[in-house]
């Protein structure tokens, strides 16, 4: 295959300019009504994929969507199967999923938080195990790949990546795949087990940046590092096809600059079936930013994206190891669809042109001043921002 190179910021305002257009429209195998808008199609540039079981799966999960703000809610509820609603949403059902599933999306994150859920030694309550198995047969039985995570657990009680706290932090992670690994032991390689989500230390003014030449960089990429493996080593002996699944590990709060950095490596693993889990929320001032004057997206802030995608692929794609992009998206800023539009498609193609699978957060947020990432209002079942899904679909 030639190596083609990756398109330069110089030219990204061309590419910008001249991407191919087409009419939203209602697509009847979808289900999704366009708002009659123009949808961009970038036609970027393919890297050299070498040959790669690995590269070659992640390309099959081609566009992901997570249920956020459900399962992931961590407050402690005298019903357990209550706090699934406890953060707005409504309780999950199956055809919310098909129609996720309908709209094009093949793969379904599941965020999970355990430790609201657990006993003093950790152990599942029952029921929450059923219902979090249930929302994952939701997806599988429907065809698509679900990511199954521990997430909102971060915490100096359970994981944190301080030396102080590492036998701790090994001892809940792999109390939790114990349990885990046991009840999908049966599932196939749709179910994709990711070993924790934006591992940081939380609480402190180093919580989402920490300098790669600190000490206090190598204690907590080395702990993360270190609880990786316990993670991959726990699965693997656990029976069943956990064998052979493929498992996302995360660097220091799941930025792509850590998993990057000389002080990441990847855990050993007899299957060779590791996926690098990274989020990014690119370009930020844009796309995660509180600030609502940076509501515009143009070829100048499209650079980021690039970049990153770029170290991801030199790093681990280039190599043959796949990387998946579990969190991505950009909240309205109000009036702002438009420029949204044009960024969910960039990225949804310049992921691709890397090799590499992303998976918008949709938190079910639409209104208010805080993180709104909704794309599919579960409440009413719609989909409040077509135009956006439709760019993803067309440029993944």
């Amino acid at each position: 295959m030639t190596n083609l190179k990756m398109l330069s910021l110089k030219v990204l305002s061309t590419v910008l300019a001249s991407a191919a257009l087409f009419t939203g429209c209602n697509n009847t195998d979808t289900g999704i009504q366009g708002t009659g808008a123009e949808i961009p199609k970038f036609d970027i540039a393919s890297k050299e994929l070498p040959e790669s079981e690995g590269l070659t799966f992640v390309q099959n999960l081609k566009i992901g969507w997570n249920l956020g703000n459900t399962l992931d809610a961590n407050q402690k509820t005298s019903v357990e199967t209550a706090s699934e609603t406890s953060w707005g949403a409504p309780v999950t059902t199956v055809d919310m999923i098909k129609a996720v599933k309908k709209a094009g999306f093949n793969t379904l994150r599941l965020p999970v938080t355990w430790h609201n859920h657990v006993d003093k030694d950790n152990k599942i309550a029952e029921e929450w195990l059923k219902r979090v198995k249930e929302v994952v047969d939701y997806g599988y039985k429907n065809g698509m790949y679900v990511i199954l995570n521990i997430h909102h657990d971060t915490d100096l009680k359970y994981f944190y990546p301080s030396y102080d706290k590492l036998e701790q932090s090994k001892k809940f992670v792999t109390d939790i795949w114990t349990q885990l690994s046991e009840e999908f032991k049966d599932y196939d390689e749709h179910l994709i087990f990711e070993c924790m989500n934006e591992p940081r230390l939380i609480g402190t003014n180093n919580e989402w940046w920490v300098d790669v030449n600190s000490d206090l960089a190598k204690e907590a990429i080395d702990c993360i590092v270190q609880t990786n493996q316990a993670f991959v080593d726990l699965v693997r002996a656990s029976g069943g096809k956990n064998a052979e699944r493929y498992l996302m590990v995360p660097s220091y709060c799941a930025s792509p600059d850590f998993a990057c950095c000389n002080l990441f490596t990847l855990p050993k693993d007899s299957a060779n079936k590791i996926i690098v889990s990274a989020h990014s929320y690119e370009p930020y001032d844009f796309a995660l930013s509180d600030n609502m004057s940076n509501k515009n997206f143009s070829e100048r802030s499209g650079g980021s994206i690039t970049n990153k995608m770029e170290a991801l692929y030199d790093k681990f794609v280039s190599k043959g190891i796949p990387v998946v992009i579990g969190e991505f998206g950009s909240r309205n800023k109000g009036e702002n669809t438009e420029a949204r539009v044009q960024h969910a498609a960039f990225y949804a193609a310049t992921a691709k042109a890397h090799g590499i699978t992303c998976v918008w957060w949709d938190n079910n947020a639409f209104s208010g001043n805080g993180e709104l990432f909704g794309l599919y209002n579960r409440s009413e079942n719609t989909w409040t921002y077509p135009d956006i899904v439709l760019a993803l679909m067309e440029n993944s």
